[in-house]
């Protein structure tokens, strides 16, 4: 089942909106999309993941922030940081973006980057308790198939709006996977995702993250935030810095 999902993208001009246009074109189940150049607005429609509609709009030297996904109480996300000391000053290695499109099914859209290669077991656990990181996530709740982590990103270079731009430790590597789970939404917000190296074994550098909601399609329209009073864009930079990709 197809799903919307609205993106807030910087353009200027009618060659912008021709060269996103260009770009979802290529974009492999985007059924449709709708480029509104005054609000800064991409909006899809299909089955494609997140994560490489945001690589796609990325390529054309533009940066693309989800501002929803597929309808109201729809969607979730998950952002996944390591506990590791030594990863302190970047914690984020991945994030989950999770998209509801039926009652009891749920596609989750796994993005991770700056780990070594290898198969790594992603599970759903049964709490969201991250006072020590994964290891008081809790019991499974439930088991996800194995990714595999393979593309050197050494030279792997996000550039947002302002400029900022970050390359990846020679070594690591980056994966994206997308997944389906027989559940709903509901059954996961306020639990974990974790990302382990080992199947059905939770180590203290598992990462780890707690489930939160997220926007549905057209929820929000923010472009200041009314706590920070930071823009979008300049969150975004931040969010950049600390290891957040897409």
């Amino acid at each position: 089942m197809s799903f919307e999902l609205v993106f807030a993208v910087p353009m200027e001009c009618e060659s912008c909106v021709n060269s996103v246009s260009k770009t979802l074109t290529s974009v492999e189940n985007v059924s449709s999309y709708d480029i509104n150049l005054k609000n800064n607005i991409v909006t899809t429609k299909g089955t494609a993941p997140p994560s490489e509609i945001v690589k796609a709009i990325q390529s054309t030297g533009r940066d693309a922030i989800i501002r929803g996904t597929g309808q109201p109480n729809s969607a979730a996300v998950c952002i996944l940081e390591s506990f590791d000391p030594k990863d302190y000053t970047q914690p984020v290695k991945g994030l989950a973006r999770i998209v509801g499109v039926s009652p009891n099914s749920l596609f989750i859209d796994l993005t991770v980057n700056g780990l070594p290669k290898g198969t790594y077991f992603p599970s759903i656990r049964a709490s969201g308790n991250l006072s020590q990181g994964a290891l008081s996530t809790g019991d499974l709740f439930y088991q996800l198939d194995p990714i595999e982590i393979s593309q050197a990103s050494s030279n792997d270079t996000v550039i947002n709006s302002l400029g900022a731009s970050q390359v990846v430790s020679e070594g690591l590597c980056s994966g994206q996977s997308y997944l389906k789970a027989d559940l709903s939404i509901n059954d996961l917000i306020g639990r974990s995702v974790i990302l382990s190296r080992l199947d059905g074994i939770v180590t203290p550098d598992s990462l780890c993250g707690v489930i939160a909601r997220s926007a549905g399609a057209w929820e929000n329209d923010k472009q200041v935030c009314s706590c920070t009073g930071k823009t979008v864009w300049q969150e975004r930079t931040e969010a950049v810095s600390k290891g957040l990709k897409t």
